[in-house]
């Protein structure tokens, strides 16, 4: 992608010079083998996603609007007021040692358990990475599983076998904390109990709507869960906020610009024709044509780093590939393109099986938490059951969310920004570091999830980063009995023995 496309914002000054080793090997030589065989841990890993990717919330929570149309709020739900008492709260919940209660999470499909011992330990395990991790009874693919090689796919190879699951690290848990204070800006989560994999997954469908919902009342909506279908197979993920805001109006006019051609000398202006037309001055026909524009939705993922500066363009790759993948299956949800028999088939649900009468009772009852005073008429209490009981399967639920959607995005595709937006905060205070923003590239991200699914499928084997990039090896576990390290050790080596060798002989 053309760097050029991309532009960041940042609170402080940034400092990339520790990590750019450039493209030219041969001068670097000695550097790099430093970098390779370095055993300390002090590389920046708040890129990784497989080290720091930070886990949504509670599975069997119901997330309920902030406000729904009784109160008003900016599109930014006063944001910028609030920046510093929301800073405030992350920073004390961090000092305090407090972390988000995931340990009944249901269904959210992070849970992957370790595999069993083959039968024969001696013989080499020949199945691809998708029949090992990603085959039912285990979890579906996951944005992140797409996203994480971007980092190393050796690294994540490793931490597959070796693990069976993404470790949690503390990296993490801070991640977690500032994401649960920015969703509680948006949404107050309600316990519901649960009967059956029909009632969890009505559950997760039934927040997407709620979801939709606030960020049309609002403006803005945070933490919705998306599913779709790539190369065949389902994928899932969580979007950190959605808004009515274009983080980079510049960059979005530039994109928007049409090429300059001068027309022929015989040809009317347009003001011209419409003078000659009688259908009214440009200036109307403009007006008009905003009036009937909707407003586009645009994507921002949140990023916690301790370091207060930006990540360097190749720390930043997963991320530029996470928030084109949240676009890309966001648009499919849009234009309705995604087979819910085919998600039920994978997570083998019954989408006809009606849902508990205890679910049923505790998500029509919640009505009256929809608002700041509590207060809820009878008729609004009936209606909000009454669709509960109209969509009481996951397919009809599933038909109620796909046309919100459809309501949030009435254009489809042509809804939704083209501009992405990276935020990064302060893993301590929840302070704004700085920001990335960058146009859609659908070319960039076909080109990239094709090479990773190849390896998925066992296409071919899994790679180490290049060499220009060995300052991601200082940070990782594996780094001791990294294939790949050693091999680039021992080709440096070489290297540097036969620039020797034909100096001597000058």
């Amino acid at each position: 992608m053309d760097s050029s496309a991309a532009h960041e914002t940042t609170v402080e000054s940034m400092n990339d010079d520790d990590t750019d080793y450039g493209s030219d090997f041969s001068p670097e030589e000695e550097r790099i083998l430093a970098q390779l065989l370095s055993g300390q841990q002090q590389a920046d890993i708040e890129d990784n996603p497989i080290a720091t990717e930070a886990v949504n919330g509670d599975g069997q929570a119901l997330r309920l609007p902030r406000v729904l149309g009784r109160e008003s709020r900016s599109p930014l739900l006063q944001a910028v007021v609030a920046a510093e008492e929301l800073a405030e709260q992350i920073s004390n919940s961090v000092k305090n040692g407090y972390y988000p209660d995931l340990s009944n999470e249901i269904n959210r499909d992070t849970h992957i358990s370790l595999e069993p011992p083959p039968a024969n330990p001696s013989a080499p395990d020949t199945r691809s990475p998708l029949e090992r991790f990603r085959t039912p009874p285990k979890k579906a693919l996951s944005v992140t599983d797409l996203v994480s090689p971007a980092w190393c796919e050796l690294q994540y190879w490793y931490t597959l076998t070796r693990h069976g699951r993404k470790r949690r690290t503390p990296a993490m848990k801070q991640g977690s904390v500032v994401h649960k204070e920015l969703e509680e800006q948006v949404h107050r989560t309600v316990r519901v109990d649960i009967e059956t994999k029909e009632d969890a997954w009505g559950l997760r469908i039934w927040n997407v709507i709620q979801g939709l919902r606030t960020l049309r009342e609002t403006g803005q909506t945070r933490e919705l869960e998306i599913w779709g279908v790539i190369d065949g197979l389902v994928v899932n993920g969580i979007i950190d906020e959605l808004s009515y805001v274009c983080p980079d109006e510049e960059l979005e006019n530039s994109l928007q610009k049409p090429p300059q051609v001068s027309p022929p000398l015989n040809q009317p202006t347009i003001s011209e024709f419409f003078n000659v037309a009688g259908g009214g001055s440009l200036a109307k026909a403009i007006k008009s044509k905003h009036q009937d524009q909707s407003y586009k939705v645009y994507i921002c993922d949140v990023k916690t780093r301790s370091a207060r500066s930006l990540p360097t363009k190749a720390a930043f790759r997963p991320t530029e590939m996470q928030l084109m993948l949240y676009h890309s299956l966001l648009s499919s949800l849009a234009i309705n393109s995604v087979d819910f028999s085919v998600l039920a088939a994978r997570y083998d649900l019954d989408p006809s099986r009606n849902f508990s009468d205890s679910f049923i009772a505790q998500v029509g009852s919640l009505d009256d938490e929809l608002f700041y005073d509590g207060k809820s008429t009878s008729d609004e209490s009936r209606e909000h059951m009454a669709t509960i009981l109209a969509h009481n399967c996951l397919s009809a639920l599933w038909s109620l969310m796909i046309s919100e959607f459809q309501i949030t995005l009435p254009d489809g595709t042509a809804s939704l920004g083209n501009i992405l937006k990276a935020e990064y905060r302060s893993s301590s205070s929840g302070e704004i570091i700085g920001s990335r923003t960058f146009a859609m590239d659908e070319a960039a991200l076909k080109s990239y999830v094709d090479r990773e699914m190849q390896w998925w499928r066992g296409e071919r084997e899994a790679q180490g980063v290049v060499v220009e990039e060995a300052f991601k090896c200082r940070s990782c576990e594996f780094a001791e009995d990294c294939v790949w390290r050693l091999s680039k050790v021992e080709e440096a080596r070489e290297k540097a023995r036969l620039a020797r060798k034909r100096t001597s002989t000058v």
